[in-house]
């Protein structure tokens, strides 16, 4: 009998006599969707064809987490192609000889940063087998796999493939801000699916801000009684959030932000501030005076029994204490603050400021946590082993920082909140040249975080928001730095983002939903039209819109711009066609051109009744009129280039002028077409 340890050996050395085989093979190229791209890929011609016989094994050191991400990975399979599958649960003892699929790691592994995720995947037209050194490894073979899926006319198949595949950084997260907008339950598991489709392995939680306190807390359940509007997270929810993540590889570290962003805190402990007056949950944004006394001991032993209870519900061995956009304008109001400042001899706010992180880090590390927070609780006195999550403070100082022996990890460039393209964040790499020239700073660079603040965020528009735009980030984090290429990255995207709402999440549904409830009827293409051209303001312009709508924790997020594309689609396209276009002129190219003007000219006639019919669509009246409007002159131009009179000079000035001003539309939205409209007419 040919105990799993034998087997275990067997397939080993047969996996390297074929591995071997197939790279003395000629290499061929075969087009592919997979995101994060593998560090390398060796394709190879045949296929491996699914029946309702395929099964999977499990077998080496594999434990529990393993049996579950493959009958997972089998389920979605069994949906995604309607077969019919024999296999049921995967344990370990229904496991078949005949199994066409063969997963085998050499030992558990551990959830914690810097573990081997590393994985090789070798497909033959016979056999299929995923080997790990750890279980994590295996789920993020076990992903690779399933976007290798292809078909034809004679059924399902994957390619013939050898993948050898490990991340390039170890910290690869997403941070989700649920204190300005709470996210309940179900939303936070649909967002760690999806991050583990794409091989992320951090979830960041944002749990306290001004604007609510987030989770309960025992030992002081006025913080969540009174500084939450009853929006929480019970502590049985953290234990359900940080099992899931477990079970799928992805760690949760928790922040607390303190001493500035502490309002909801106040509510319930006022005895915390550094000013004695009564509070209330703060409704607006931006950088807020109150901040925690640092000067009061009783903040640092409430504190050391908070922390300890946090620390005891999440198992990572991080604890972000924020530590950002403490203005100190409430400490120097202070006299008892003032006081201790001349005792301690410090000449200014900041050294204050210092003080407070150095003392919350003996906290964090009586509770055997390590500590990370934002760029501003870095001073030179700072123990090294603290964590250094760089924004926009700070950046400057990176390199110098890092070579002082810091680690850090970037989330500068990965703010979704900005509203921006899919391809800015993509070629924005965490270690860069205009910050990073050495090497020795560039090691002590862990990764980074996408960051997704929630100010124009609330629970139907979180995914939305977040992705797909986060897996092309998720690529930046494991992909080699040489992947770059934008076009490529925006195909393959169009169908990860498909393939994500396999695992539950409503970023697409979403806008279809918001639409339909915007015109009240089903048919909602005329708003896609509008919504593949135009895009939110960026950055946080949207705070100072021309229209000075005030925003507000209880503000609507249910207008058109909140459901429009952070990365419009159909412009995209657009410039593209343009650009191909002027660079070398082609029937075709022309005949794609005029078919998206074509349809942009038509749109504003389908949208108007729709518009008049709903008040909350007034705003982009004019929007729609000039999107109509700017593809009729495109339309005319073309048509004048070809006709024997062609375009005057003037003409082409006024045209230009007219697109010009239709940038300066009041309201939060932008045409994202007009300058590759421009270029078109002026080529």
């Amino acid at each position: 009998m040919i105990t799993y340890k034998k087997r275990y050996f067997f397939v080993v050395i047969i996996f390297f006599l074929q591995s071997q085989i197939i790279m003395a093979m000629p290499a061929i190229e075969r087009e592919h969707t997979l995101m994060p791209i593998p560090k390398e890929i060796l394709w190879d011609s045949g296929e491996f064809r699914l029946d309702e016989s395929f099964r999977i094994n499990v077998v080496g050191e594999a434990g529990d987490r393993t049996f579950k991400a493959a009958t997972r990975a089998l389920q979605r399979l069994s949906g995604r192609t309607g077969l019919f599958f024999e296999q049921d649960y995967i344990t370990g003892i229904n496991q078949s000889p005949e199994a066409g699929f063969e997963l085998m790691c050499y030992r558990p592994g551990e959830l914690k940063l810097g573990e081997d995720e590393s994985y090789r995947l070798r497909i033959s037209s016979r056999e299929i087998i995923l080997e790990a050194e750890t279980e994590l490894g295996l789920l993020h073979g076990l992903e690779t796999w399933l976007q290798l899926l292809m078909a034809d006319e004679e059924g399902y198949f994957f390619p013939v493939v050898l993948i050898e595949d490990e991340p390039r950084f170890p910290w690869r997260g997403l941070m989700i801000d649920v204190a300005r907008h709470f996210q309940p339950v179900h939303v936070i598991l649909q967002n760690i699916d999806a991050m583990a489709a794409v091989k992320m392995n951090v979830l960041h939680l944002h749990l306290s801000d001004d604007q609510g306190f987030r989770v309960e807390s025992k030992a002081y359940p006025l913080l969540h009684e009174m500084g939450s509007d009853g929006n929480y997270f019970t502590q049985c929810q953290i234990h359900e959030i940080v099992s899931y993540a477990a079970e799928r590889g992805i760690r949760v570290v928790p922040e607390f932000d303190m001493p500035s962003h502490t309002t909801s805190w106040f509510v319930g402990y006022p005895e915390l501030s550094s000013k004695d007056t009564l509070y209330t949950i703060e409704r607006s944004w931006g950088i807020k005076d109150p901040g925690m006394n640092p000067a009061n001991e009783y903040t640092y032993a409430f504190l050391d029994t908070f922390i300890g209870e946090m620390a005891s519900l999440f198992p990572d061995a991080y604890f972000h204490i924020g530590g950002d956009e403490n203005n100190g304008k409430w400490w120097k109001k202070n006299p008892e603050i003032v006081a201790f400042i001349d005792s301690m001899g410090f000449e200014t706010t900041h050294n204050l400021q210092a003080y407070f992180v150095k003392r919350v880090y003996e906290i964090v590390q009586k509770h055997n946590k390590l500590m990370i927070g934002w760029g501003e609780i870095y001073n030179p006195d700072l123990p090294q082993e603290v964590l250094i999550h760089f924004w926009s403070p700070r950046m400057k100082e990176m390199e110098s920082i890092l070579l002082n022996g810091y680690k850090g990890i970037v989330s500068n460039g990965y703010y979704l909140d900005y509203f921006r393209k899919t391809e800015y964040h993509y070629l924005l790499d965490p270690v860069r040249p205009e910050y990073i020239s050495d090497s020795l700073a560039a090691q002590n660079i862990l990764g980074g975080e996408a960051a997704s603040w929630a100010e124009f965020v609330t629970q139907e528009l979180t995914g939305l928001r977040i992705w797909p735009r986060t897996a092309a980030i998720a690529e930046r984090f494991w992909s080699p730095a040489n992947v770059r290429d934008v076009e490529d990255m925006y195909r393959r995207l169009e169908i990860v983002s498909i393939r994500l709402e396999e695992v539950g999440l409503d970023h697409l549904k979403n806008r279809d939903m918001m639409f339909r409830r915007l015109a009240g009827q089903r048919d909602i293409s005329s708003l896609h039209v509008l919504a593949g051209v135009v895009e939110p303001l960026k950055n946080y312009s949207r705070h100072r819109a021309v229209d000075k709508k005030r925003y507000v924790q209880h503000a609507p997020l249910t207008r058109f711009v909140d459901a429009a594309w952070s990365d419009a689609p159909d412009a995209r396209r657009f410039n593209m066609l343009v650009q191909k276009y002027i660079q070398q002129p082609t029937p075709e190219l022309e005949t794609e051109i005029r078919k998206m003007l074509q349809i942009w000219a038509e749109n504003h006639k389908k949208l108007e009744p729709i518009i008049n019919a709903n008040p909350i669509l007034w705003e982009i009246h004019t929007l729609s009129e000039d999107l109509s409007l700017s593809a009729n002159i495109g339309l005319m131009v073309l048509d004048k280039k070809k006709s024997w009179r062609g375009v005057s000079s003037k003409d082409i000035d006024k045209y230009v002028q007219q697109l010009e001003e239709m940038k300066h539309i009041p309201g939060e939205l932008s045409f994202q077409h007009l300058d590759a409209l421009i270029a078109l007419i002026t080529a």
